[in-house]
């Protein structure tokens, strides 16, 4: 876990780009009828929109919230620390994903229409299962592997 303003933005950048990129492709998967190779190259056309509007969503208001329900709940002495984990990963999906949904509805699925909400609330339910599974079993131990060797101590 980050212990220093710079390990918490380091953090939060590798966590944006494992989960923003594989949100990604799995949105585009999901237009074109299926995943290819080109969706991988796809994907970085969208990635540097939709990074730091998921970086700034994470860092400042979503995180922060995630931590204060997390704590508010837990006692971090005591508690052990996979459920903190899972705690704060849980309040972030759930908080990021119809976030990030709506911004991906506004920019890249017609924006501003009549069918603007229903559009987002379908992106929104198809991009939870897929977001819990991906931060869970995958992003978010991958992150904090890779953090965990760069701050071994």
């Amino acid at each position: 876990m980050p212990k220093s303003l710079g390990q918490e933005i380091l953090f939060t950048i590798l966590m944006v780009f494992v989960m923003v990129y594989a949100m990604i492709c799995y949105n585009i998967a999901l237009a074109t009828g299926g995943m290819t190779n080109s969706v991988f190259l796809l994907a970085f056309h969208e990635l540097p929109i939709m990074a730091p509007v998921a970086f700034v969503l994470d860092f400042f208001i979503v995180g922060p919230i995630a931590k204060k329900i997390t704590f508010s709940k837990f006692n971090a002495e005591i508690t052990n620390p996979v459920f903190i984990i899972l705690s704060i990963s849980i309040c972030s999906i759930w908080l990021m994903c119809p976030l990030m949904s709506l911004t991906a509805t506004i920019l890249f699925k017609g924006g501003f229409q009549k069918e603007m909400v229903s559009i987002w609330l379908q992106t929104t339910a198809l991009n939870y299962p897929m977001a819990t599974f991906w931060q869970l079993l995958f992003a978010g131990p991958l992150v904090r592997t890779i953090f965990g060797l760069i701050f071994k101590n």
